[in-house]
């Protein structure tokens, strides 16, 4: 199928990409890439193969690079070309733009102007994970990728521990089952999770459990690809008084308080809020 050039407004025009599959675009996407005076790319490489599958013929028009480290300089020419009168499309390199992927700068500063910023919908990670997870997906949170150090990405998990949305993350093959290990240890082991990897491609693989048999099943797994894990919502759970005060002081023998207080509510499945205080109340009386 031929796609031919049909006349844009000037604008922005965001085109979500395949995120596998070539044949995942939509016909919209193709028409605006098709017809776009510019097109500016995350990556101009994987751009041009995409339309090349197609059938889209550049017939002169520039592909331009634009990605995190494209600076002010970049975002100011695109957006002077825009007020110049040319429609410009932008694809990042999977997915869709600006979920965990460049083009929020490049937005603001078209919307700044007073430019039409437009969106061709399609390809996501997040939705086509939350899709075959198996989890509620009536109300969830996209996270992203959680920082790579230790100490902060347990920070950031704890902060979490009671969100009553199903959690989705972005995650590195090189750092998943560190990750599945904090969450386990975090969140819990009975939480409810998936980790969906290289979605839509040809070895594409869903694996479903608690926390605590995923971050064993992967602890032993050499992995590779683009990961999505998804967390089950956070529940209401009910645990004595006394069984929290136990497990508490044991936690406390080797740790700091607020380190025993992450530690307790993961394992016992209640708000680290909740048991912070307790701990404080109970080294407050030793």
């Amino acid at each position: 199928m031929n796609f031919t050039s049909k006349s844009l407004s000037a604008g922005l025009y965001f085109v979500a990409t395949p995120i596998g599959s070539a044949r995942d675009i939509t016909l919209r996407g193709l028409d605006v890439l098709a017809s776009a005076d510019l097109i500016a790319a995350e990556d101009t490489r994987t751009a041009r193969k995409l339309m090349e599958i197609h059938g889209i013929a550049l017939d002169g028009r520039k592909v331009v690079a634009f990605h995190d480290h494209s600076g002010e300089g970049a975002v100011a020419r695109l957006v002077a070309n825009m007020k110049d009168g040319k429609s410009v499309a932008y694809v990042s390199e999977a997915g869709t733009p600006l979920v965990a992927d460049p083009g929020y700068e490049l937005g603001r500063a078209a919307i700044a102007e007073g430019l039409s910023v437009t969106s061709a919908p399609g390809a996501s990670a997040v939705l086509a994970a939350l899709t075959v997870s198996g989890l509620a997906t009536d109300r969830f949170a996209f996270i992203g990728f959680l920082p790579a150090a230790k100490k902060q990405r347990e920070s950031e998990i704890a902060a979490l521990r009671d969100v009553p949305f199903t959690l989705v993350f972005y995650e590195s093959p090189k750092r998943v089952r560190e990750m599945l290990g904090d969450l386990r240890d975090i969140l819990g082991a009975a939480r409810e999770a998936v980790v969906c990897r290289e979605l839509t491609k040809k070895f594409e693989e869903v694996t479903r459990g608690t926390l605590g048999d995923l971050a064993t099943d992967f602890q032993g797994r050499s992995v590779k690809g683009e990961i999505v894990v998804l967390v089950g919502r956070a529940g209401a759970v009910e645990v004595a008084t006394d069984d929290i005060d136990t497990a508490l002081r044991e936690a406390m023998k080797t740790m700091r308080v607020k380190d025993a207080a992450t530690v307790v509510a993961g394992a016992l499945g209640l708000p680290r809020r909740q048991v912070y205080q307790i701990a404080l109340r109970l080294g407050d009386s030793e």
